[in-house]
């Protein structure tokens, strides 16, 4: 099992968008995937119109004591199946800086998912914290919308300092993408056109800013299922092909 996951500190940027989006087009290829919401407010889940059946519990989680596998639930959509978040994952962070294994314990929790699954992609909490630098562990690959412009920028820029402060976290692995960009705006234009360094090796995909992805709460769906032909669905449609080299690399 491959594992990709969405971050950022920033929110309002299309992190989980983009996670759900890239989940159901991985699963219309065929490929069994689940798509695990780590964020306490749930809206990756929402978004698939799954929700969690009971409190997460992640003390009894983190301990081996309530298996992952019960917190699955079958979405709609074949070879999609979602962990949906609840509020009590608020605790997880806690639960995992006291554990007494100081090896990564979210990898090993999620390590039986690999008997079902080839992918398993996580829509990350906005914070820097233990669940999400176990997080940056034990992702194969971690992605970043970024917004053109400077406060989206200088949040990319924070990410990627705290990565090269890191003895543990591999850099290489971290990739940042365009997303919600608005051509009619003459500073999306100009950083589209010419990005700064710290962005040399982003995916080139640009998503487009599109009405109809804000929809994606309202239609509790992933964006291709009442829009395919609208230009954000085919971008992230390219975006999962960049992704797919990078996992196959």
């Amino acid at each position: 099992m491959q594992t990709i996951a969405f971050f950022n500190l920033k929110g309002g940027v299309g992190k989980t968008t983009s996670a759900v989006n890239i989940a159901a087009l991985a699963a219309a290829e065929g490929i069994p995937t689940v798509l695990w919401d780590l964020d306490p407010q749930g809206a990756a889940g929402f978004m698939l119109g799954e929700s969690a059946v009971e409190k997460t519990r992640p003390k009894k989680l983190i301990k081996g004591k309530k298996p992952i596998g019960e917190l699955i639930i079958n979405s709609s959509y074949p070879n999609l199946d979602v962990i949906p978040a609840d509020f009590s994952m608020r605790h997880l962070d806690h639960y995992l800086a006291d554990f007494e294994d100081k090896k990564n314990p979210l990898q090993k929790l999620v390590a039986p998912l690999g008997e079902k699954y080839s992918l398993l992609v996580i829509d990350c909490p906005p914070s820097f914290s233990t669940l999400s630098e176990q997080v940056f562990d034990c992702a194969d690959e971690l992605f970043i919308p970024v917004i053109p412009s400077k406060l989206s920028l200088r949040t990319f820029e924070t990410t990627r300092d705290f990565f090269r402060a890191s003895d543990e976290l591999r850099a290489r692995h971290l990739h940042a993408f365009f997303n919600m960009v608005d051509r009619r705006r003459a500073l999306h234009r100009a950083i589209i056109a010419h990005p700064p360094s710290m962005l040399k090796h982003r995916l080139e995909t640009a998503i487009p800013y599109a009405a109809d992805v804000e929809k994606m709460s309202e239609k509790q769906a992933p964006l291709g299922t009442y829009s395919a032909r609208n230009p954000a669905w085919q971008a992230y449609q390219a975006l999962w092909l960049e992704i797919k080299r990078l996992l196959k690399r």
